[in-house]
């Protein structure tokens, strides 16, 4: 199974490098972190929506009204699960602002769409048995370079509640790896440097270099 970080796909190369990933992985469906920012992909892909996105098409498709002249082999995961594989993958779309956390869903508008809510996370807390949890945001612990303390209280929550065995992380664009708990937690190169391949049976993680376009 194919494991994409960030794509940032509205860019032609960050898109050409893409789909070499694909092309070189040759998976039959693939999971994808967030700011994906393209919407027409070569095989079925499960994504998370991130803080960069066209959220007109994100609202499409959490609302179950995109066409097909819109999107293509994408599926989101927005407080929701699948079965891929032998395994249960969910994802909790958007990423945290704490003015915005409180607010319905419904009342987000514009950029503030790229956000998730309390209902949001309180509705992933719902799923069952999850295998695979996508974040945009990390938990506590995760070792990535920023200018801020990273880690999100919520995202804990949501790992103490679900216990998933590994949970991907996005928008950071540096690989690293921490445990939270039980779960193992990998944060994601973007896709312009690396992709990854998950053994459903042991949900190891391989790393691979992206080819050039």
């Amino acid at each position: 199974m194919l494991v994409l970080g960030d794509a940032h796909a509205d860019d032609p190369e960050r898109r050409a490098a893409l789909f070499a990933a694909y092309r070189e992985a040759d998976p039959d469906v693939a999971l994808q972190l967030g700011d994906l920012m393209y919407y027409d992909l070569p095989v079925p892909t499960w994504f998370i929506a991130g803080n960069n996105e066209d959220f007109d098409v994100i609202d499409a498709l959490r609302n179950g009204l995109v066409s097909n002249s819109q999107v293509h082999n994408v599926n989101l995961l927005a407080s929701t699960a699948v079965d891929l594989q032998g395994i249960r993958v969910a994802g909790l779309s958007g990423n945290f602002a704490p003015t915005q956390y409180d607010r319905p869903r419904a009342n987000l508008v514009d950029e503030r769409r790229r956000h998730f809510t309390r209902e949001d996370v309180q509705a992933a807390m719902e799923l069952a048995d999850v295998d695979v949890l996508l974040t945009h945001e990390a938990p506590h612990g995760l070792p990535v370079s920023e200018e801020y303390d990273v880690g999100c209280t919520y995202i804990d929550d949501l790992l103490e509640a679900l216990e998933p065995r590994l949970c991907l992380v996005g928008h950071h664009h540096e690989h690293a790896e921490s445990t939270f708990g039980d779960t193992r937690v990998v944060g994601l190169a973007p896709a312009w440097e690396r992709y990854y391949a998950l053994d459903p049976e042991t949900l190891s993680l391989a790393s691979f270099e992206t080819p050039r376009p």
